[in-house]
This record gives structure tokens, C-alpha cells and sequence, in this order.
């Protein structure tokens, strides 16, 4: 799961951005309007905590634009003003949840499970399957045919990414994307290397193939043959 935090208090922004990444979260961290709307334009997320008072452009104006450009990320809105004029405002500019300063980060935690299930990117009963396969996004684990898998942090949430989007090509790009932060500057090579590593954990010795590789695009994980 990948999140933006956009928070101009730089110590608050980065203490949110240290828990969410003990969390098992990829990260993307901006302190000002104009940067948010930048990473939006150059990234998808799983959701946007977004303070309300910021330089440059404010937190009410960047979710006006995402909600203009029929994006649906769920967006949790973080402000010191506690009002109902307030709370009313971001609501109907198309804020999914509001949280007021100062707050727990448990409370945080809390709320982000629940906008990411409220928007489907995860399953009700907090796992995905594919096949024999099963990913149970609570425990971070994986089974096939009711064997548990050992997967480091990055193979997980690759796999996380594929299973979510299960039947749906990704580019190489794409996945690098979603899964480092937005100023990652490895190998070319990494998501082929991952993907590599993957299918030798989940698809050697079965019949079945899951993990497809679509020429020249990317790649796909689906039951079905094509």
C-alpha cells in the first residue's frame, strides 16, 4: 500500500511518515499545495492524508483537483480547525474523513484501514485469492494450496500490488512506482529481479503459472489461461 502525506509542519509530517512506514505503508512525503499536486499527477496511492493549511496552494484547493479529475483516492483530511463550517467544507469538497490536530497515531492507523477497505483496494475480509493462492493483507502472509510462503517486505507488497489488480497488465513502471517512493532512483532492472524471486517462491513445481509475463508491457497475476 503506498500513501501520500502531504503536511507542511515538517517534524509532525515526518513522525507520521516513520509510523505509517513501521505500518508496512511506501511512503511519499511533500510539504506544500503545488508538490502534492505533482506526486498526484506522477503516481497512484492507496490514499492522500492531506492537511488543510498549506503554502502554495491549500489542502481544500488540491482535493477540489483531485475530485475534478475523477480520481478516487480516498483522502483523509488533517487540520487544527475543528468547526463544523470546517468539517462541513471538507466533506463536501470530497474529503473521505477529517482528523483533528493534535491526534493519535493509532487514531491515524485506524483511519486509513478503514478508508482503504471503505474504497475496495482491500478485500472485506482483509484477504485476496487468486487461484490456489491466498493473501491475507491483516497477517502480511501468503498461502499456496494452504502452505504458508516466506516473503520479505518488497516480494509482499509487489505481490500485494499484482493481487489487488489480479487480470489487470502492469508496467514495469507502474509497479516501481506504486511500490518505492517517488524519488527512488535503483536499477532498471528491480521489478524484473523481484518478479523473479516471486515466481520461484509461488509458481515453481505447479502446473499452474501465475505470474505472467506480458511482452513488451509488464506483467499480469490471474488463474485463467490466457
Amino acid at each position: 500500500m503506498k500513501l501520500l502525506i502531504v503536511e507542511d509542519e515538517k517534524r509532525l509530517c515526518q513522525t507520521v511518515a516513520k509510523h505509517l512506514k513501521a505500518e508496512g505503508y511506501t511512503i511519499d512525503a511533500c510539504y506544500d499545495g503545488n508538490d502534492a499536486i505533482d506526486y498526484i499527477n506522477g503516481t497512484e496511492y492507496d490514499a492522500i492524508i492531506l492537511d488543510i493549511m498549506l503554502p502554495g496552494i491549500d489542502g481544500i484547493a488540491v482535493l477540489k483537483t483531485i475530485r475534478s479529475r475523477k480520481l478516487k483516492t480516498p483522502v483523509l483530511l488533517l487540520t487544527a480547525k475543528n468547526s463544523v463550517e470546517d468539517k462541513v467544507t471538507g466533506l463536501d469538497s470530497g474529503a473521505d474523513d477529517y482528523l483533528t490536530k493534535p491526534f493519535s497515531l493509532e487514531e491515524l492507523s485506524a483511519r486509513i484501514r478503514v478508508l482503504i477497505r471503505r474504497s475496495g483496494v482491500e478485500r472485506m475480509d482483509n484477504s485476496i485469492t487468486v487461484g490456489p493462492l491466498t493473501l491475507d493483507t491483516d497477517r502480511k502472509t501468503a498461502l499456496r494450496d494452504g502452505k504458508e510462503i516466506q516473503l520479505t517486505a518488497k516480494e509482499y507488497s509487489i505481490l500485494e500490488y499484482l493481487m489487488h489488480n489480479k487480470g489487470i497488465v502492469l508496467s514495469r513502471e507502474k509497479i516501481q512506482h506504486h511500490i518505492w517512493n517517488y524519488d527512488y532512483e535503483g536499477s532498471s532492472n528491480i521489478i524484473d529481479v523481484y518478479i523473479r524471486t516471486l515466481r520461484n517462491k509461488i509458481d515453481a513445481g505447479s502446473d499452474q503459472k501465475l505470474i505472467r509475463t506480458v511482452r513488451g508491457i509488464g506483467y499480469v497475476i490471474k488463474e485463467e489461461e490466457s
